[in-house]
């Protein structure tokens, strides 16, 4: 953990200045009466610092933990949060003799804002939570926190915040805290108001997902993660820490917190049964009497340690231990520190807690075992065979290449954004659309009985979803129209005159970390698992994208380890203090050649403009690996649909309530067949008669052939960013699986005019849209959904999401 932190010193700022905020968005408690406390005598230290983003929410994280405490889940995710957007977190209180209250702000060299609450002692809890709402309320008024994300990892803060607007909700519940040594007897009352209003749940462990999913629809796993690279340094450091460097060998190692989660019992008995055995135990101690821990010649307390200094202390030993207690405190953890004692290539042994069975102990990588007998046979077992030799660490390193925190937050990232999305698009269902002294147009016909519920404006993934969802969970009627001569919207696929399975419109390859919506589309199609690979036409040589080692040591005849790629990384990054622009966020990641070979050139045939000229958002995702995972996308969930798009598509509208009218433009039949309300899921600037003019696009040209071969290429789709008019090509019978003694393939060609494919993501075009969305917020009857809708780039899942989203809205008032 980072000590280095910048004192943002008190000015006297008082909180008269908070802002009220009146709208409830998570439902309210009791609200408790203040300690007496006011605005004029609780004080914020503050300074000036990063600015509030216009376009991004800033992160307001409330914890049970303290920031430099031990770094852990908290610590790894908000940190990489930080680099994008400003990040508060919001900590306990700490109650002191001082009469009044005030925050203390701190903000450390990662640029996470720490906020650590004082209030005097003496306090009922209803005056500690009004207290802490008035300070709160300062916070946000003096830093211009105005448009935010709340993310919880304590339900006790819902007290304090209940009140607050955010774009959306996140619990991160890392722990079963309820189960926990002094667990308040209030938290499961908070963490049920706090499932209520949570849009997303993320659950530190498989078990503690499996103990949560029934309480919230949209609860996603998302176990420990690891930096190895940090921690493969455990395999190579030779420089002892001065006070491990004297305790003798064998040295079986432990790091954590020292708490009721412990197995004293255990610890003392392998400390027993070999006494030529040295446990080495580093951590701080809490919740439990110190001098109830074993005190033996061979059992060695180092105390806490820095994050940065862990790797030195592993280097040291021979074997490390998870020797935890089997009790409730423990029933739902996933320890952290599995993957970090495995990335430093260390042999580990642990008691049978459920997280580390599976999946470390099903695959053989962790020993497991419970009774003092078991654990001391596990470690001799462990400390002969569990090593590169037996082939256990070759195990290990492929198991740990598939995990890390980078992938973890990219994940939470994508579904954060799909449910502010989604939260929009509800937030514009149960508002008052009469907005004084405005007049929105109105296109529903109300003549004549309705015919029709709904009119559900294009047959893609957006209409096709919740249409199918209106016919079947709401017994509504629903006329779906679709002005070109399918279904399936852009993800329509056919035969082709040879018999070969293609997709019209360029590759639609599924991938999604969503369970719901994985499960959802299973109900119409089974799967063939899939797993896309790219490669990239670069210096006269086909290398894997996004950039991996393998890339790296083909492009530059080397032949660097997944360690020394890393380095070479960093030696070749060009750090940019602020990332505005796609030319930023590639080259503060992989330097300017590395960018002038893959980016540039394919970014200015994709987008018509310079990556200088393009927001950050464009490429702000772009994986760079240390690893030889050459896949392209990392979702849990990776898969085609067996028969194809299309035919899951005509299963899902193969009911009776539905009725579907192709080559139609909805206009021409929307007096004739009046229909309730409507689902609209065209371009929004069409909808409204180009008013503020029209959202740019960019558009494609397709170029399909096909060949006298079974093979044309290497890849599913191969990348030209520096050749060519056409950005790529795809051979369509790796995405099917379909066997054909022919191949089809299809050539890109990026365009200014056409039918609108990708958004441009400039500040320009979002205020036309903005103009545009508050035209549609007032439109009764009409429900905007989907890419062009919202103008807004989704994956095919995140169309799905949002269907699924707004027709839960819609339900409620159909």
């Amino acid at each position: 953990m980072s000590g280095e932190q910048s004192h943002i010193k008190n000015n006297g700022v008082s909180n008269g200045h908070s802002r009220k905020i009146l709208k409830d968005k998570l439902s309210t408690l009791t609200k408790p009466q203040s300690s007496g406390a006011s605005s004029q005598n609780l004080s914020i230290s503050n300074k000036s610092y990063k600015q509030a983003s216009t376009d991004t929410p800033d992160i307001v994280c409330l914890s049970h933990l303290r920031w430099n405490f031990v770094y852990q889940r908290p610590q790894h995710l908000l940190v990489r949060c930080a680099q994008g957007q400003r990040v508060f977190f919001v900590e306990e209180p700490i109650l002191s003799k001082e009469p009044l209250g005030r925050l203390d702000v701190t903000q450390d060299n990662n640029g996470v804002v720490v906020v650590v609450p004082h209030l005097p002692q003496g306090l009922s809890q209803e005056a500690v939570n009004a207290d802490l709402k008035v300070l709160i309320d300062g916070l946000f008024a003096e830093h211009n926190i105005r448009k935010y994300i709340c993310w919880y990892y304590t339900p006790m803060a819902i007290a304090f915040t209940s009140h607050l607007q955010p774009e959306a909700v996140v619990y991160d519940c890392m722990d079963e805290l309820s189960a926990f040594k002094g667990a308040s007897p209030a938290l499961k009352n908070y963490e049920a108001e706090l499932f209520r209003c949570a849009d997303l749940v993320f659950t530190g462990g498989q078990s503690l997902y499996e103990s949560k999913v029934n309480q919230h629809p949209n609860v996603y796993a998302f176990p420990s993660s690891v930096d190895v690279a940090h921690f493969a340094q455990g395999r190579t450091l030779k420089e002892e820490p001065a006070d491990q460097v004297n305790i003798p060998h064998p040295r079986l190692g432990f790091f954590g917190v020292i708490d009721e989660r412990m197995d004293i019992e255990l610890l003392a008995g392998i400390a027993d049964t070999r006494p030529d055995w040295h446990l080495v135990i580093i951590g701080p101690v809490v919740k439990i009497d110190p001098a109830t821990l074993p005190q033996r010649e061979n059992i060695h307390y180092l105390g806490g340690k820095d994050y940065k200094k862990l790797p030195a202390y592993l280097a040291g030993w021979d074997l490390a231990m998870l020797p935890f207690a089997r009790n409730e405190s423990t029933r739902f953890i996933s320890p952290t520190k599995t993957p970090e004692y495995l990335a430093a290539g260390k042999p580990v042994v642990s008691t049978s807690i459920r997280d580390v069975v599976r999946p470390y102990g099903d695959l053989k990588l962790v020993r497991i075992a419970d009774t003092v007998g078991e654990f001391v046979a596990a470690i001799e077992k462990a400390m002969q065979e569990d090593n590169s030799a037996s082939g256990w660490l070759r195990r290990v390193d492929a198991f740990l290449e598939q995990i890390s925190w980078d992938r973890t937050w990219g994940s939470m990232m994508q579904l954060i954004d799909s449910a502010i999305a989604a939260q929009k698009e509800g937030n514009k269902i149960n508002s008052n659309l009469a907005i004084a002294g405005k007049q929105a147009p109105s296109i529903i016909n109300r003549d004549k009985e309705p015919v029709f519920d709904y009119l559900i404006v294009g047959a893609g993934f957006s209409g096709s979803v919740i249409a199918e969802r209106l016919a079947t969970q709401s017994g509504k009627k629903v006329l779906v129209v679709d002005k070109r001569s399918h279904i399936g919207g852009n993800a329509y696929d056919h035969y082709d005159d040879h018999g070969i399975l293609v997709h019209k419109y360029g590759p639609h390859i599924f991938h999604t970390n969503s369970r719901e919506v994985f499960e959802y589309l299973s109900q119409f199609t089974e799967w063939r698992a899939y797993e896309h690979r790219v490669l990239a036409s670069v210096d006269g040589q086909l290398v894997p994208i996004p950039i991996n080692l393998d890339t790296i040591n083909k492009l530059y005849g080397m032949n660097l380890t997944s360690f020394q790629v890393e380095e070479f990384f960093k030696s070749v990054a060009e750090p940019k203090e602020y990332i505005r622009t796609s030319e930023d966020v590639v080259v503060s990641k992989v330097g300017r050649e590395l960018y002038e070979k893959f980016f540039r050139n394919y970014t200015r045939k994709q987008w018509g403009l310079d990556p200088s000229e393009l927001d950050k958002s464009v490429i702000a995702r772009i994986p760079t690996r240390t690893n030889r995972d050459d896949r392209y996308f990392t979702d849990s969930y990776q898969a085609m649909p067996r028969y194809g798009f299309t035919r899951m598509f005509e299963t899902m509208l193969a009911h009776p309530n539905i009725k579907v009218m192709l080559n139609t433009d909805y206009r021409e039949i929307q007096k004739a067949i009046p229909c309730g309300e409507i689902v609209y899921t065209g371009p929004v600037d069409e909808f409204f008669d180009y008013r503020y003019g029209k959202l740019p696009y960019r558009s494609l040209d397709f170029k399909h052939e096909t060949h006298n071969t079974s093979v044309f290429q290497q890849a599913p789709v191969i990348n030209y960013p520096n050749d060519h008019l056409y950005t790529r090509v795809t051979e369509f019978k790796y995405l099917t699986g379909q066997e054909h003694h022919k191949t089809s393939i299809v050539y890109e060609f990026p365009k200014a005019e056409g039918d609108p494919y990708y958004p441009v993501p400039r500040p320009e075009n979002q205020e036309i849209y903005k103009q545009y969305k508050e035209l549609a917020d007032e439109t009764q009857g009409v429900h905007f959904v989907g890419r062009l809708a919202t103008y807004k780039y989704y994956n095919m899942d995140q169309c799905v999401a949002q269907a699924l989203s707004v027709y839960k809205q819609i339900a409620v008032k159909a």
